[in-house]
């Protein structure tokens, strides 16, 4: 619970100005806010503030969409860019955060510090989709709860507000309608959603969710599944086999999400269900691209491969990294997963083409369970003991 003053609401400041940091800060300046981005490099800064465009990120995907250079529109004179991290989270009561999860414990650490000598407390706004394991429990934490971890000791400075849904940063820049799911604390979210995300429902209207920990995971998790869809693509299994994936992939998100303490409802919300449908059914997906670019540039040795992916690709999908956490975690309790061993296997393993065909043909066609529903024995332990209850890979409770 934030004390002290009220957040000022007329400005933002957007830490991460990738595709979708670009993305709000088009979205932010159509609405007349006070927009500032922080970026480390200066050079890129002056780009910005000089031609209101990112020359990074985003740019030349618009030009290709909108056909040629000169229809790009040009960020809002508001939007101004700086490598003065002191003065971003200084001068401004809402941060929205957009830089990957591995990036995350680097820039919470320099802004720990600014943040304990500030006047006024502070609303992060986390779009970020990721999973991270603590090494010493090799426990799988969401970015909200990495970001309340870190500032333990600030707990009363500062509020955390989740971003989930299905949404693309193309969309977004363009305004184009896009419904969000917001979550965190019920007050703190109600400004965020009136302030920022309400002012022209026609281009951004959102939900409230409770679920916080439901929405980031299911966000993170979908990526995966969307790596494995890119590459099943491209493997001429027909038409069919895409609602396969999808079902029986929904089953070990909601499944891990509960696990990790969000609610089963949470998959059947806009961050669940809705992400998942579009992150694995079209080719604006920067992790369904990969999952394609991945099988189509595989030369036998993953690293190698992953490297030229992501050449490829402008802005780095989550999903190769969430993978590697999600495997430890999954290895650490036990749990049988064929989907996310599947992707591990594919993204991980020095293989052959005909082995990751097969890997997509033994996660889908093989499962060892035969049973589509929940009986009322897993219900009620699901229910009592959801960190203990789920299927095991080894071991007594390994049968279906």
């Amino acid at each position: 619970m934030l004390t002290g003053l009220p957040l000022e609401t007329d400005r933002i400041a957007i830490i991460g100005p990738g595709r979708l940091g670009t993305a709000f800060a088009y979205k932010f300046g159509r609405d007349d806010k006070r927009v500032i981005i922080y970026y480390h490099d200066g050079d890129v800064c002056r780009t910005i503030n000089r031609e209101h465009l990112n020359p990074r990120h985003l740019t030349e995907d618009l030009a290709r969409r909108l056909g040629g250079m000169d229809q790009v529109p040009r960020l809002s004179p508001k939007v101004q860019a700086t490598n003065d991290l002191e003065r971003v989270v200084e001068e401004n009561d809402f941060i929205f955060l957009s830089v990957t999860m591995d990036r995350l414990p680097e820039i919470l650490n320099r802004i720990e510090p600014i943040l304990q000598h500030k006047v006024t407390n502070t609303c992060f706004i986390s779009a970020i989709k990721g999973l991270t394991a603590v090494e010493t429990t090799r426990q799988l934490i969401t970015p909200s709860q990495l970001i309340r971890n870190h500032f333990f000791k600030l707990k009363d400075r500062f509020a955390v507000v989740s971003i989930g849904g299905p949404f693309f940063d193309m969309d977004i820049a363009l305004g184009n309608p896009v419904c969000l799911t917001v979550a965190g604390a019920k007050s703190i979210c109600r400004t965020v959603r009136k302030e920022f995300l309400g002012s022209n429902r026609r281009e951004l209207t959102s939900y409230y969710n409770f679920d916080s920990v439901g929405i980031e995971a299911c966000g993170a998790l979908k990526n995966i599944v969307a790596n494995v869809k890119g590459v099943a693509d491209r493997l001429n299994l027909g038409d069919s086999i895409p609602g396969t994936l999808f079902s029986r992939s929904g089953v070990e998100v909601r499944s891990l999400s509960r696990i990790l303490g969000g609610s089963f409802q949470a998959f059947q919300s806009q961050a669940g269900v809705g992400d998942m449908y579009i992150t694995l059914s079209s080719d604006a997906s920067k992790n369904h691209r990969y999952g394609s670019f991945f099988y189509e540039s595989f030369t036998g040795n993953p690293v190698e491969t992953h490297l030229k992916v992501l050449q490829r690709i402008d802005g780095k999908p989550e999903g190769p990294n969430t993978i590697l956490n999600v495997h430890k975690f999954l290895e650490k309790r036990n749990m049988y997963s064929p989907i996310f061993h599947c992707a591990y296997k594919i993204f991980n393993d020095e293989r052959t083409r005909e082995a990751i065909r097969e890997q997509i043909l033994q996660a889908t066609q093989f499962d060892r369970r035969t049973k589509e529903y929940i009986g009322p024995v897993s219900r009620l332990l699901y229910r009592f003991f959801p960190n203990l209850w789920y299927r095991r890979n080894r071991g007594v409770l390994a049968n279906p």
